[in-house]
């Protein structure tokens, strides 16, 4: 229908999709001491969920969140009393701007939830035991003009993840590195 109204548009893909029922921005599994589920949680995590995007001005948000907007077809939460998903801004949910209407926060759980196992002791007490910052919103993705490509649109929701560098140095190497810190410490006194 937007397309027809001249308004570009294009279906996304997301792969291993959050879906944050508590808009806590983050998928929670609880557990108890023996490693049981506990099922204290409505969050899931799809296999994929596919939305819409389409290209509006944004007056009401300001010129830096014009561009591409999410509008879900078929919205899963209740959002100001009526099944709706959008328009949220990918800008916004590339900044973390989770503050903005039209569901932003839930778009951005969607694609950047981080996925936390608790330990539930009591009612009262809780420990997180894992968390999982890399799991959600993989292989962000759109069909390619006039192929039938896939073109990764990942960049446009949310930064490369930060890859860790294992490395190992000696206890000598460590030892000097404290020596170094000792001295700076001495000459700022």
């Amino acid at each position: 229908v937007l397309r027809c109204l001249g308004i570009p548009t294009r279906v996304i893909t997301n792969f291993n999709s959050a879906h944050d029922k508590n808009l806590n921005l983050s998928i929670d599994k609880y557990i108890d001491v023996s490693g049981n589920n506990l099922h204290l949680s409505e969050d899931s995590v799809w296999n994929f969920h596919v939305w819409n995007e389409c290209w509006f001005i944004r007056r009401d948000l300001g010129s830096f969140y014009d561009g591409w907007q999410v509008l879900d077809a078929t919205p899963q939460e209740k959002s100001k009393g009526i099944y709706q998903c959008g328009p949220a801004s990918t800008k916004a949910i590339k900044e973390g701007d989770v503050n903005l209407d039209y569901d932003s926060p839930f778009v951005f759980a969607a694609v950047n939830a981080d996925c936390v196992t608790w330990i539930r002791y009591s009612k009262k007490r809780k420990e997180r035991v894992y968390s999982d910052t890399r799991k959600i919103g993989k292989f962000i993705s759109t069909k390619a003009v006039g192929t039938n490509s896939r073109v990764d649109v990942t960049a446009n929701y949310k930064y490369p993840e930060v890859k860790e560098i294992p490395f190992k140095i000696s206890y000598s190497q460590y030892k000097n590195y404290l020596m170094d810190d000792r001295k700076i410490l001495v000459t700022a006194v």
